[in-house]
């Protein structure tokens, strides 16, 4: 039972995020405009906030799987096209980078 609620909840905040997703793309499409480009970073703000909930979720020791990782990397994959690119121009998470070298 609790499981179901927990799905319930995962699958709830996955339906927030294609909403505010779609908003994302609404006010991308008029980002020249000074409102569109102020929404536009508050829908992001809201995306990447539902996204961390998302995937804390998944991480919680009850749901901690492979299928759990294998579900944060499609997310994260499907979400965030540009990731890698984003990351290379992070400068404000430099202290970040000894722990990217050891992956490497």
């Amino acid at each position: 039972m609790i499981v179901d609620k927990k799905v319930l909840k995962l699958t709830d905040l996955l339906e927030d995020i294609k909403e505010v997703n779609q908003m994302i793309i609404i006010h991308s499409e008029d980002s020249h405009d000074k409102v569109s480009s102020f929404m536009l970073s508050q829908y992001i703000a809201k995306r990447d906030k539902l996204m961390s909930y998302l995937i804390d979720e998944l991480l919680a020791p009850e749901m901690r799987s492979p299928r759990s990782f294998a579900i944060i990397s499609k997310l994260l994959k499907n979400h965030y096209p540009n990731l890698q690119n984003e990351a290379k121009r992070d400068v404000s998470h430099n202290f970040l980078e000894k722990l990217e070298l050891q992956l490497a």
